[in-house]
């Protein structure tokens, strides 16, 4: 699956700010998607002491047979050296390049892409999901289970309430704060390229199952975690 060539990788952590910087104003917080047919998950992993980068992507036809019943049509698992050290507020430049390695397997190129992290939500509006978003050229959506920035009150108890996330001295709302299941923490989406806030949760509740996660990220972490029996591994 062909992508967008944004920059190299042999980055120091001052030059990958100060990219960071630059690509957020390339993030389109509006959305740009047409007709939704397939639907991936991504979720990030390492392995060796982080010294290997393992991204797993799961593709899901959609709408799904039932309320939570998708049809998984392609997965796949890659593997690949490790860019960059932990260094917090980079983590997409020790992510990316695997999950794009993992893209670059798919036979099918998905319509929206959901992402085991942050999208705008981040210092420099440019998570993990942003930057995939951007190097795909798709509508991308963040699902993070914890908080990297901002300020927001409790949402409410029920499935599908939230409650706005803020950041800086004019309270910009970066993302929202969804209570995805009854009795458990919420989750923290965010657009991540090509999508509004409203549009990311809309689609983040239309694609929750019986469990925290929705099913594109709650599979390909599945995936993930199989550790070696997964099929189409590189």
């Amino acid at each position: 699956m062909p992508s967008v060539f944004l920059h190299d990788w042999n980055l120091s952590p001052a030059e990958a700010i100060a990219l960071q910087k630059r690509l957020a104003g390339r993030v389109e917080r509006e959305d740009r998607l047409g007709e939704v047919r397939h639907i991936a998950g991504v979720d990030i992993g390492f392995e060796q002491g982080g010294a290997i980068t393992r991204a797993a992507a799961v593709v899901l036809a959609w709408p799904p047979r039932a309320p939570g019943a998708f049809e998984v049509v392609e997965q796949v698992v890659h593997r690949e050296p490790t860019r960059m050290p932990y260094i917090p507020g980079l983590l997409s430049f020790r992510e990316v390049p695997a999950a794009l390695g993992a893209f670059g397997q798919l036979s099918r190129r998905p319509d929206l892409v959901m992402v085991d992290g942050q999208g705008v939500a981040h210092p420099r509006r440019l998570g993990v999901a942003s930057h995939l978003g951007l190097w795909l050229d798709l509508p991308a959506i963040g699902v993070a289970k914890s908080r990297l920035c901002g300020r927001h009150g409790e949402p409410g108890p029920a499935r599908g309430d939230w409650t706005p996330l803020t950041d800086g001295p004019d309270d910009e709302v970066i993302g929202a704060v969804l209570r995805s299941r009854v009795g458990v923490k919420p989750l923290f989406v965010s657009p991540g390229h090509r999508v509004s806030l409203a549009t990311a949760l809309r689609w983040v509740v239309g694609c929750l199952g019986r469990t925290k996660l929705p099913e594109p990220t709650r599979l390909a972490d599945r995936l993930a975690s199989r550790r070696g029996q997964a099929a189409n591994f590189s």
